[in-house]
């Protein structure tokens, strides 16, 4: 069963968390990782809320990574155009260091090299980024992210190159 922020409670457990860009992915690739999810009723968190731009990460979103068994990364075009993808990001690695939990990265019509060396697309993002926000830290947290998140043994789909 899927449950959205809106009605996640702090004692909530999840079998696993998806981190994806909505726009990219949304209506095509992540709902059908969500039907096969349902199917094999496993118990997943979906932030089926569309965001607003500036918003930060809510307390009760932060919460379903924290209590969720396995987050599944879903690097497409534009996952780090979005803060707030990767806002999440560094917070599922951090779980993993401290918790143990489990990451699956999946690399939809992205190269992982361009994920982990910020190249394409993702570069793009991180001009940006670092033009918009005077906290270089936050920015360098984010791109170690994508390096660290990019070296775990995950999937790709080898058709979209």
């Amino acid at each position: 069963m899927a449950s959205s922020s809106t009605n996640l409670n702090a004692q909530s457990k999840f079998d696993v968390f998806l981190s994806f860009r909505g726009e990219d992915t949304r209506t095509g690739f992540t709902s059908h990782v969500v039907e096969a999810l349902r199917r094999k009723q496993i118990q997943f968190f979906i932030d089926d809320e569309e965001l607003q731009r500036g918003e930060e990460i809510s307390p009760a979103l932060l919460s379903a990574i924290e209590t969720s068994d396995i987050s599944i990364i879903i690097f497409s075009e534009n996952y780090a155009s979005s803060t707030w993808c990767l806002d999440e990001l560094v917070r599922i690695l951090d779980c993993k260091k401290r918790n143990g939990q489990i990451v699956v990265p999946v690399f939809y019509k992205v190269d992982p090299s361009d994920v982990r060396k910020q190249m394409g697309s993702f570069g793009e993002a991180f001009v940006h980024h670092e033009r918009n926000f005077p906290c270089e830290v936050r920015v360098q947290k984010w791109r170690d992210s994508l390096i660290q998140a990019s070296n775990i043994s995950g999937f790709l789909d080898s058709r979209s190159f």
